[in-house]
């Protein structure tokens, strides 16, 4: 089974390279408990979507300790990787979709996809390898859903999926901005203007999701829509195409909820509260305790 990190972001929120960012008691990234995790969980290969130019220090930093342990492959989001021709002068990363295009010629089984920068849990690890191993249907995917609460962060806005759901199922994924307001919580689409109330116990999506190798035909297809529209910030991401793919009655999604809980960097002042989890996880549930004995070694 493979899993596919995409690792190719800017982090122009947080002002750096968040994926190589320690979280952990022995310098241990959120990289390397997503690697032990899907290792335990049953995986046995991950594709590392990254920039061209940041292969050398994710290799040294993060791909040679993993190498003994799971099969590795890399692959650059560039203009290289895909057959349709790309404007010249867009020089903004072309979003999480245009990522996972870009795995094409290197995935040709059921995967999952999750984001580099983000903590999901072994439940969630667990859970969606249980989906991609069992799937048959090539137009049934999976996302994995979190509680609202679980996601956001006291140090400024976050974008999320928001799920609405029909028996289990995504009616749609509405990409958006949410924010705080005391105990409340509000959301802009991506797509849209108006602002609006969020329950407590709305589940999103935080780019955690099972695909078959079908994802690759609609992507290459939506992207040619894309380009025709695309200007110097837009952004081709997997949670918008799969929404339009859902109304279009293209694919079925089904949303399978998680016991974890979600950790992330958005900002700078993030740190601290996932140093302390992860810790917390290490010494009260003994869950990770032996990641730097396998990975730093």
């Amino acid at each position: 089974m493979t899993l596919v990190i995409m690792a190719a972001g800017m982090g122009s929120r947080y002002g750096g390279l968040k994926q190589i960012e320690s979280v952990g008691p022995n310098g241990e990234f959120i990289i390397d408990y997503s690697i032990y995790d899907a290792i335990k969980a049953g995986f046995t290969k991950v594709v590392f979507i990254i920039k061209e130019e940041n292969y050398e220090i994710f290799r040294s930093t993060i791909g040679k300790r993993i190498e003994n342990y799971i099969k590795v492959e890399y692959v650059f989001q560039n203009n290289d990787n895909v057959s349709i021709s790309i404007p010249k002068d867009r020089t903004k990363p072309l979003g999480t979709a245009h990522a996972v295009l870009c795995c094409k010629n290197v995935i040709n089984e059921n995967f999952a996809i999750i984001n580099a920068d983000d903590f999901y849990g072994r439940d969630a690890y667990f859970k969606i390898s249980n989906f991609i191993k069992n799937n048959k249907i090539d137009n049934e995917f999976a996302v994995i859903g979190y509680n609202i609460l679980e996601t956001i962060t006291d140090n400024g806005s976050v974008k999320r999926g928001i799920c609405n759901i029909k028996n289990n199922y995504l009616v749609s994924l509405d990409e958006s901005i949410i924010s705080r307001d005391g105990d409340k919580l509000f959301a802009k689409t991506l797509l849209g203007n108006n602002e609006i109330h969020v329950d407590k116990n709305t589940i999103i999506s935080m780019n955690m999701f099972g695909f078959t190798p079908k994802i690759f035909d609609l992507l290459e297809e939506g992207f040619k829509d894309f380009l025709n529209n695309v200007d110097a910030t837009n952004e081709y991401l997997v949670p918008i195409e799969i929404n339009k793919y859902i109304k279009k009655k293209l694919i079925n999604v089904s949303v399978i909820n998680t016991t974890s809980i979600w950790y992330g960097i958005t900002y700078k002042d993030d740190l601290n509260l996932i140093r302390g989890e992860i810790n917390r996880l290490i010494n009260d549930l003994l869950l990770y305790a032996n990641v730097f004995l396998n990975f730093y070694n």
